[in-house]
């Protein structure tokens, strides 16, 4: 009886570790498509132009600055998006089918070469417009929590790092990339990542439909 009852609390502590391990358990083919999804939302290397535009609008651009809020931003919703959901009574399955139309329509923006949202111009450039909404804007918001749904949290704040990183250097670097890539080369870049960004708006919606009708 005894042998019995010490094997039951082995499995469960067990169960308990495996548990955790799986929360904290890095994978690197999860990193990189996280990466990818937010490096296509975030669309750094397409937003060089208007990158370009506000430094000659508003003088130099605090690249760190913009870079540390933007990641600050991202990581507090990563951690307390959904727990503001809750208190607002929308489940994450609701929230990624919504974060779903919301990629499809900055795909279609990045291949089509249209308009659809438009952000209201701002005096300051650091953190607004650039921190706030051009890197960590409800597209970005909207794709944490979804991806959330689907990838370890620890992934994602890898592929969160990355990208930060990748932002710093292209906001340090936009004048010498905007003439080494040129008019036809950005467009190039934002179509190809719009088309994958569609494919994993599809993919989104396709994983979280069913959790609406589930009872």
């Amino acid at each position: 009886m005894g042998e019995l009852i010490v094997s039951q609390y082995i499995n469960f502590f067990k169960c308990v570790t495996l548990q955790k391990k799986d929360m904290f358990e890095i994978d690197f083919r999860e990193i990189l498509t996280v990466g990818m999804v937010l490096f296509a939302v975030i669309d750094i290397v397409g937003s060089i132009p208007i990158i370009v535009d506000l430094r000659t609008k508003h003088g130099h651009i605090e690249s760190e600055k913009a870079s540390i809020v933007a990641g600050i931003i991202m990581i507090v919703f990563l951690f307390i998006g959904e727990e503001f959901l809750k208190i607002i009574g929308i489940d994450v399955h609701s929230f990624a089918v919504a974060g779903s139309f919301v990629l499809f329509f900055i795909a279609l923006e990045m291949i089509l070469g249209i308009r659809i949202y438009r952000d209201e111009e701002s005096s300051s450039a650091s953190i607004v417009p650039i921190a706030f909404p051009l890197i960590a804007g409800a597209g970005t918001m909207t794709t944490l929590l979804s991806l959330r749904s689907e990838f370890n949290t620890i992934n994602i704040l890898i592929a969160i790092i990355l990208n930060l990183i990748l932002v710093y250097i292209v906001l340090k670097l936009s004048s010498r990339l905007e003439k080494m890539l040129g008019k036809n080369g950005l467009g190039v870049i934002r179509k190809a990542f719009g088309v994958v960004l569609l494919a994993i708006a599809v993919k989104l919606f396709a994983a979280n439909v069913k959790g609406l009708f589930a009872l």
